[in-house]
């Protein structure tokens, strides 16, 4: 089971302390889109807009990884002014993640994903060895059939999870603001 666990669950990226992951030695970042930053379908808003304004600043390289069609992902990827975007990754295939780090020229031990689901975002992070936060849904449940059958299978992963998250057991935290 405890394959399926992600590294750290935390409640929204816009709480996360970037600028400490930054001296930790990440920099590149890898995002779904749907329902990890935005609600699925939803164009990028403000405050999307804000977060990665800041983290150029910083200097991370930003990359947004999704099974999602290309259209989808470039208007995104464009309107917060990412470095790019992979779209149809066919997660938890590991490819499209490993492609992002190849494009930005970091190693593995310097990205860091973030994704709302276990059976597409988590384990492809896991398959291509990359640290990762699985992020609590923007909208739960008003998503396509398929995504909430497999809530249901995720939230029983999280029940044997919780427990690991609040003894601290095998947690990578990620640092919140």
């Amino acid at each position: 089971m405890s394959k399926f666990f992600p590294d750290d669950y935390i409640k929204s990226v816009y709480d996360v302390d970037f600028s400490a992951l930054y001296k930790e030695g990440y920099r590149l970042l890898l995002f779904d889109v749907d329902n990890t930053l935005v609600p699925h379908g939803a164009p990028a808003d403000e405050r999307a807009k804000a977060l990665f304004s800041e983290l150029k600043e910083m200097g991370y390289k930003v990359y947004f990884l999704s099974n999602n069609k290309e259209g989808r992902v470039k208007s995104f990827c464009e309107a917060v002014g990412g470095d790019g975007y992979i779209f149809k990754c066919n997660k938890p295939s590991p490819r499209a993640y490993l492609r992002a780090i190849a494009l930005s020229g970091v190693s593995k031990d310097e990205a860091l994903f973030f994704g709302d689901q276990i059976f597409t975002d988590v384990m492809g992070a896991k398959n291509a060895g990359i640290r990762n936060a699985m992020v609590e849904p923007v909208l739960k449940w008003k998503e396509e059939p398929q995504i909430v059958l497999k809530r249901f299978l995720e939230a029983i992963v999280l029940l044997f999870f919780k427990p690991n998250l609040k003894s601290n057991k095998g947690i990578k935290k990620i640092p919140m603001k």
